[in-house]
């Protein structure tokens, strides 16, 4: 799963981000309120937490406006925030839930788990990708004609990269970011991996195009 985190205090912001890496979670982090709105509106978020006094635009008018466009991605507020007007505002904005700071790492952990639980039903943890293959988003799994697809462990991480970013081009700089940790590696290898997972599956599954980077996408 991919989430969003918005947290100005730099510690926080590191120490969630670590720990979540550490469950598999995907994490992009943001300390300014409007830079979040940005990529939230680029990209494709399976929940996201969000600090509420945070520069530029704080996390009740981000959620105040992504709900006003349709948005309604799972929302967890972390904040020292405790009176009843500031838990209600958040709720009738439309938020999902509160964690209150200091918090353990574990109960976020928790919360990310129950809201998922919550928010996506089985039907839609499972994005069908064609007519014989999909992808479950909770277990992090790629099926084809109903058997589960042997990957290793980079290839599913190149898989749930595309996947979470489903019918855009992701560049060859973004997949070391986010597959390889900002590693170097050289494109002939990333060519080799992409390969290797067209051959457990199609020779179509994963579209490239010359200055734009890979997609998978999405039969209508």
């Amino acid at each position: 799963m991919k989430l969003l985190l918005l947290e100005d205090d730099l510690d926080y912001n590191q120490s969630i981000k670590e720990y979540l890496e550490s469950l598999d979670y995907l994490v992009d982090c943001f300390e300014d309120g409007q830079e979040a709105l940005e990529a939230i509106y680029e990209n494709k978020y399976h929940i996201l937490i969000l600090d509420i006094r945070v520069p530029s635009l704080n996390g009740y008018e981000l959620v105040k406006q992504i709900r006003e466009q349709g948005d309604t991605t799972p929302v967890i507020y972390i904040t020292s925030l405790t009176d009843i007007n500031n838990l209600s505002l958040g709720y009738e904005l439309g938020c999902n839930d509160y964690i209150k700071k200091p918090f353990s790492p574990k109960e976020l952990k928790y919360r990310i788990e129950q809201l998922t639980k919550q928010f996506y039903s089985q039907n839609q943890q499972k994005i069908d990708l064609n007519s014989n293959i999909y992808y479950d988003i909770i277990k992090k799994e790629l099926y084809k004609n109903e058997q589960l697809v042997n990957l290793t462990k980079k290839q599913n991480d190149v898989v749930f990269c595309l996947i979470s970013n489903l019918n855009q081009f992701i560049s060859i700089d973004r997949l070391r970011e986010e597959v390889w940790d900002d590693k170097y590696i050289c494109e002939a290898d990333i060519r080799v991996c992409i390969k290797k997972i067209r051959d457990k599956t199609t020779k179509d599954f994963i579209i490239n195009q010359r200055g734009l980077g890979y997609k998978i996408a999405r039969e209508k």
